[in-house]
């Protein structure tokens, strides 16, 4: 190309063409190459792509073989599993029905164990046969759906029967053997020595072992099947019955025996008595729970009417009794040392026992109650004094002197005698209290004391009195106790106001007072231990509002004009208005000692008052009238010329009094000493006397300094209140 001449344009064209081409050639040259080198890339890839396609077919129509063997395989496993879990249900299922028919199949079984002329209930194997047929009658009972339910069911009750036939007869000629060999061995069944009932526990508690253990398995089984609980209460009934059978006659026979003993001694009877049947109560229990693990109402029914037994023996001995010392025993031995004592300390052993006692004490407390009703009207209110009872103040005073000669004597003996003093006996307070001043009195002990405080002194209804309380207050009840002790103390203060009533007229009004008052003193001490209200309600019907609607109705003039129609009204009035109350009222005795207390010393201080100063008084009212008379327009006076007033009169009267006072004081001290004997009582209850005493002569110093003069004073000689307080000071 290079040697040619280009000469024409088209050459030219042509040649540049050709260069040109060249050119683009050479430029493109190694892009082609590169096109070259990828178009290879890209061949090779495409046999890449169709290696890969083609593998990937392979694999898809591995995957479909495979998908199509995997689930063959599964279908496999799954009727493998399934056939598996059918023959597992199988399975469970024929050791279930085996399980269940091996209930049905103990029938056959348990009969024949039942049926063998060799079993016993003693043997190793009956109670494990007895278990199970439990457990059977305890399933099939619990599946009434089961086919030939009530059939099997009835077999197997059956044998249940038989069973307990056997147990129950082993039991019962068991304890009937017991029985019988005892009675043997006493022909006159009626044993009554401590021998016998130590034979009656003896052979007793050798024997229990031989049916406890049968005993406790159908204890076990009372609770979840009716048969056993009957089977249990039907051996319950039959040991009950062979010991009371065994002890029935041999408690009788001890009670009589001991009845004859002590027909005279009621209370040895009653606690002897007691006594027995507390260890015939223990010893029973102890028994039962040698052959039962579970206890029983029915021995306490068996001892309890064994208790009976003693009962209908001592009540008739009881309602015959009079003494209230020996009732009041009576109570003290039931209550204390029986309930309180042994039923207390042995409460479960013991009811049956405490059920009988019980009733007897409420026996004797109802004899006592009304023995001391009795006692009350007969020798309290109907008490008649003796001569020496009201012998006031001459039995004091012998026995004063006898306490001196007593005392003298004891001061001539060596200084190491036995007693050092001569004492009647330890004092007591006596407390005086008045109502209404805020008055009263702590005693001190004295030396000496006076012979009434003696409780051999006192008046018979007194002593009385107190030992009949002192005997009901720990024997009933409270309340009855509190209406006893009302009409007790009221009868004997009834009995106390007759007795000051002889002595005031056999001898002197003041002794009539303090011997009032010395023994209401010992009655309020001794009723004070008594920790109990002395109050008691009664309650009445007030008819007053029917006796007035009654009498309107009689006179109609008295009824409202409204009602005034007819009768029928006057009936409704009547029905309206004459309802009658009741009202609720109390009485307290030792308030009601504490009133006549209160009265006695009020009288006596008015009479001790009047015996000094009576005159006195009469003088004082008479110049008071005078006054009276001339304040309200009369005359006037001058009283120093009134003829019962003039100085020398007056002196008279003063002089009078004054010696009526030297003379009398002494004696109403001594009274009062000889029966208070209390210097404290003495004074509290003399102290007013004093007083009116010093406030009247204060008024008749007033008085004569007012109306006389200094002559008529001189005359008069009316002693000054120095001298007066000095008379009057020997009571102090």
């Amino acid at each position: 190309m290079e040697d040619e001449r280009i000469e024409t344009a088209q050459q030219f064209f042509s040649w540049f063409a050709q260069l040109q081409a060249q050119m683009d050639q050479d430029e493109g040259a190694k892009y082609r190459q590169m096109r070259d080198y990828l178009s290879g890339f890209q061949e090779q890839c495409d046999a890449i792509l169709n290696d890969v396609n083609s593998a990937l077919q392979h694999l898809e129509s591995l995957q479909k073989q495979y998908l199509f063997v995997s689930t063959k395989t599964g279908t496999l496993h799954e009727a493998c599993e399934q056939l598996l879990k059918e023959q597992s249900e199988l399975v469970d299922l024929a050791e279930n029905i085996q399980q269940k028919l091996s209930y049905f199949n103990e029938l056959e079984n348990i009969n024949t164990k039942l049926n063998s002329p060799t079993l016993s209930v003693n043997s190793e194997g009956f109670i494990p046969m007895l278990a199970k047929l439990d457990d059977c009658i305890t399933y099939i009972s619990s599946h009434p759906n089961f086919k030939d339910y009530p059939v099997y069911l009835v077999k197997f009750k059956q044998c249940l029967s038989k069973a307990m036939h056997l147990m129950k007869t082993y039991t019962v000629n068991t304890l009937q053997n017991l029985t019988s060999q005892l009675i043997k061995r006493d022909p006159s069944s009626v044993p009554n020595s401590d021998n016998a009932f130590t034979l009656f526990y003896v052979k007793f508690r050798a024997a229990a072992p031989k049916v406890r253990t049968l005993i406790e398995q159908i204890e076990q089984r009372s609770e979840k099947m009716p048969e056993y609980q009957q089977l249990l209460n039907e051996i319950h009934q039959c040991y009950l019955a062979q010991r009371e059978h065994l002890l029935g006659p041999s408690i009788a026979s001890t009670v009589t025996e001991l009845t004859n003993q002590n027909n005279r001694d009621h209370c040895a009877l009653v606690r002897s008595g007691c006594s027995f049947m507390v260890h015939v109560c223990q010893d029973e229990h102890q028994l039962y729970n040698e052959f039962f693990t579970k206890p029983t109402p029915k021995l306490d029914e068996l001892l309890e009417k064994l208790c009976g037994s003693l009962y209908d023996v001592f009540r008739p001995l009881i309602i015959h009794v009079i003494h209230l010392e020996t009732l009041s025993e009576l109570c003290g031995i039931l209550k204390n040392e029986m309930l309180e004592d042994h039923v207390q300390n042995n409460a479960a052993q013991l009811s049956a026992f405490a059920a009988g006692v019980q009733q007897m004490l409420e026996d004797v407390q109802e004899r006592l109650v009304y023995r001391t009703h009795i006692y009350i009207q007969t020798d309290i209110i109907g008490y008649k004094p003796a001569p020496g009872d009201l012998a006031y103040p001459d039995k004091l005073e012998m026995m004063e002197q006898i306490a001196q000669s007593l005392k003298d004597e004891q001061k001539k003996l060596p200084s190491d005698a036995s007693f050092s003093d001569v004492r009647l006996e330890d004092p007591e307070s006596c407390n005086l209290i008045k109502s209404g001043t805020a008055e009263s009195l702590h005693p001190r002990p004295q030396a000496m004391i006076s012979p009434a405080d003696l409780h051999g002194m006192w008046y018979p209804t007194v002593r009385r009195t107190l030992v009949c309380l002192s005997k009901l207050y720990r024997c009933i009840d409270r309340a009855v106790f509190q209406g006893l002790s009302q009409e007790a103390l009221s009868a004997c203060i009834h009995s106390l106001l007759v007795a000051a009533d002889s002595i005031t007229k056999n001898k002197t009004q003041v002794d009539g007072q303090l011997f009032f008052i010395k023994h209401l003193l010992i009655l309020r001490e001794q009723i004070a231990p008594f920790h109990t209200e002395f109050t008691i309600k009664e309650i009445s019907l007030d008819l007053k509002k029917t006796r007035d609607a009654a009498f309107k109705i009689l006179n109609p003039k008295t009824v409202p004009r409204f009602f005034r129609l007819n009768s029928h009204n006057a009936l409704i009035q009547f029905l309206l208005e004459g309802t009658p109350e009741i009202r609720e009222h109390y009485i307290d005795s030792k308030k009601d000692v504490d009133r006549h207390l209160k009265s006695a010393c009020e009288q006596f201080i008015q009479q001790q008052t009047k015996q000094f100063i009576e005159q006195l008084e009469e003088f004082m009212s008479k110049v008071a009238a005078l006054k009276t008379m001339a304040s309200q327009g009369g005359p006037k006076y001058n009283l120093s010329q009134q003829p019962w007033a003039q100085p020398a009169k007056v002196n008279d009267l003063v002089s009078s009094i004054y010696k009526t006072i030297k003379t009398k004081l002494p004696s109403t001290l001594r009274s009062m000493s000889l029966y208070l004997a209390n210097k404290d009582t003495e004074f509290i209850l003399f102290k007013p006397v004093r007083n009116n005493i010093q406030q009247m002569f204060q008024k008749l110093h007033a008085l004569l300094k007012e109306e006389f003069s200094n002559e008529d004073l001189q005359i008069i000689a009316c002693p000054s209140m120095e001298q007066v307080n000095l008379l009057l000071s020997v009571s102090k």
